[in-house]
């Protein structure tokens, strides 16, 4: 058999056992990423809450993918269907709000596809993606949306994320690779969430997640950041504020 004959890619609520390994497995954020609150917060929950909603790829046993994703009630009174500007932050925010009130939700949000980089290039992004389409219509959502980290973006920090979002090939698919997979499955590019993850620290904190040293005031290129970091040393702190694309996946007939 070959690798891809080998893989499972099931829920978690399939496979419960796998739920304490979301962890479990290698991924490529950069370490910044890492200290996002609302994450540090929720993310870590999201399987246990949502279990059928997000899903685990494995090879002979072993965690090789995943793609976390939870539902939110998008056309609920005050939000009215917009997407917000927050992004990430916010919807995770929502999704968790919601639960704990008992409020009928609408809408999936996807909030992560982590690939281990052994396996990286092999169309398990794809694939993921297509089993996070799969779980929201067999859970009965008839939407799902994307606060889409555009993956090839960091090598352009200082280009507006609309200006590089808006760009496609001469195929008429979006330039991105990440976006691309996105339209492919059927999505639809929305908008820009400008403040869709907060990242802040002391230079201290920084210099560690980086080895750069921060040592002046003004904006930082950061390896994987989408934006450049804000720094202040003054106040000795440093801001990291990173634009998201919304996409819109309609599901069913």
């Amino acid at each position: 058999m070959t690798e891809k004959d080998d893989l499972v890619v099931t829920t978690y609520a399939e496979r419960p056992e796998y739920v304490p390994r979301v962890y479990d497995m290698d991924d490529a954020w950069p370490r910044f990423m890492g200290h996002d609150k609302v994450a540090n917060a929720l993310l870590g929950r999201v399987v246990e809450t949502f279990p059928q909603l997000c899903s685990v790829a494995t090879l002979d046993g072993r965690p090789v993918a995943r793609a976390r994703a939870a539902p939110f009630a998008q056309h609920a009174q005050g939000r009215d269907g917009t997407l917000p500007d927050g992004g990430w932050d916010t919807v995770m925010m929502w999704a968790f709000d919601d639960h704990a009130d008992g409020v009928p939700t609408d809408t999936v949000t996807a909030l992560e596809v982590a690939i281990d980089p052994a396996h990286q290039g092999r169309g398990l992004s794809t694939r993921m993606l297509g089993a996070m389409r799969q779980a929201a219509t067999a859970a009965g959502f008839r939407e799902l949306v994307a606060p889409v980290r555009p993956n090839e973006k960091h090598r352009e920090p200082h280009t507006p994320t609309a200006e590089y979002a808006a760009r496609t090939r001469p195929d008429g698919l979006p330039a991105d690779a990440w976006l691309r997979v996105h339209v492919r499955a059927g999505a639809t590019i929305e908008s820009v969430a400008p403040t869709s993850m907060t990242i802040a620290g002391s230079l201290a904190e920084w210099r560690d997640w980086t080895g750069l040293p921060f040592d002046r005031s003004g904006e930082v290129e950061v390896a994987g950041a989408l934006a450049p970091v804000h720094v202040d040393g003054v106040n000795d702190h440093a801001v990291y504020v990173e634009p998201n694309v919304w996409v819109h996946h309609r599901l069913g007939g």
